[in-house]
């Protein structure tokens, strides 16, 4: 019976260990990193310091403010980067849907379908639009995950991409491009990005309570 429980133990443990997470390399960088663009040969931070080495643990007044109250950067230390890859890019949907939702409430493309008349406010489009184009565009970001999405996560667990980071470079040369520099523009965009999603959630809340398009009053 013994030997039995002791088979069962080894055969969960050995299970569990199969779908861990894999650490990222010692010498790996991940985007928001503040030692992103310093020596590579800097050893990734153990569990527990995190806030030490990413940007974006301060508020909008430059303060420090590094909320984690479930504490999942050091519970689940080896996913940090795949959660600031999911950070960045929830916060960067954001922004562009903040903009979008507005801006739509007074501008169209041009087609019937696509009308005031066909359209009142921006959050009908939805449900009149579901058959065709809204099809097409899960299509096609279903399509964009799959080629790009996913390799580049693979890529930041291994530690040989820094998340986020999809090969586009701050205009201004080296100058612009400095480490100081670099954490403000990460710091910048992780805020603008989580005051997004904050916003994008109200913006959609409150425009169908009151059933009104914008200013959603």
């Amino acid at each position: 019976m013994m030997k039995s429980v002791a088979a069962l133990l080894a055969l969960a443990v050995t299970g569990a260990d199969a779908f861990a997470p894999a650490a990222p390399a010692a010498t790996a960088r991940t985007a928001l990193d503040s030692d992103a663009v310093a020596d590579d040969a800097a050893p990734a931070a153990p569990a527990g310091t995190v806030w030490d080495n990413y940007v974006g643990g301060e508020d909008f007044r430059g303060g420090k403010f590094e909320f984690d109250p479930l504490r999942l950067s050091e519970t689940y230390s080896p996913l940090v980067p795949f959660f600031r890859e999911a950070e960045l890019r929830h916060g960067r949907t954001a922004m562009l849907a903040v903009v979008g939702f507005i801006t739509t409430d007074f501008v169209r493309i041009p087609g019937a379908a696509n009308s005031f008349e066909a359209i009142p406010k921006t959050v009908d489009a939805h449900n009149a639009l579901l058959d065709g184009p809204m099809q097409q565009l899960l299509l096609w970001i279903g399509l964009f995950d799959l080629v790009l999405t996913v390799p580049a996560i693979q890529a930041t667990m291994n530690g040989e991409r820094e998340a986020g980071d999809f090969g586009f470079v701050v205009p201004g040369g080296a100058r612009a491009n400095t480490k100081e520099n670099m954490d403000k523009k990460r710091v910048s965009e992780l805020l603008n990005g989580r005051l997004a999603m904050c916003a994008i959630g109200g913006i959609a809340t409150q425009t169908v309570l009151t059933g009104h398009g914008f200013p959603y009053l």
